[in-house]
């Protein structure tokens, strides 16, 4: 799994850090039992603070992503009740429109920005 952080796109690093983690383990990218990278070496690898990546993984261990254990690290859980998919999916769509919303974007502005976004998947 290659985590990347993006400074200027206006999503904090902590939060990218946490929703690619969460990416891939809903995707199959990093499947039970798998261990993060210390928070020390994702850190260094990702040109952060220490604490931004600890962030990141105390909110996913609250939200039961993962769990941390001294002697395993961190590594990734599937508790019961993990929301699907499709919740997933539906989350991700309202937070966004909320944050069209707050640019001043309408729904046809932000129904495009989507469409254009998935414009590099079409041409794989």
């Amino acid at each position: 799994m290659k985590i990347v952080v993006d400074t200027e796109n206006g999503v904090a690093p902590w939060r990218q850090v946490h929703d690619q983690v969460i990416r891939a383990v809903t995707t199959g990218v990093l499947p039970e039992g798998a261990r993060l990278p210390p928070i020390r070496q994702l850190a260094r690898d990702l040109g952060l603070a220490s604490g931004t990546v600890a962030r990141a993984y105390r909110e996913l261990e609250t939200a039961g992503w993962v769990a941390t254990a001294r002697a395993r690290g961190t590594v990734v859980t599937v508790p019961s009740g993990r929301p699907d998919r499709a919740a997933l999916l539906a989350a991700a769509a309202a937070e966004f429109a909320a944050q069209a919303q707050d640019l001043g974007a309408d729904e046809a502005a932000a129904v495009a920005a989507i469409r254009a976004a998935y414009e590099p998947e079409r041409s794989r």
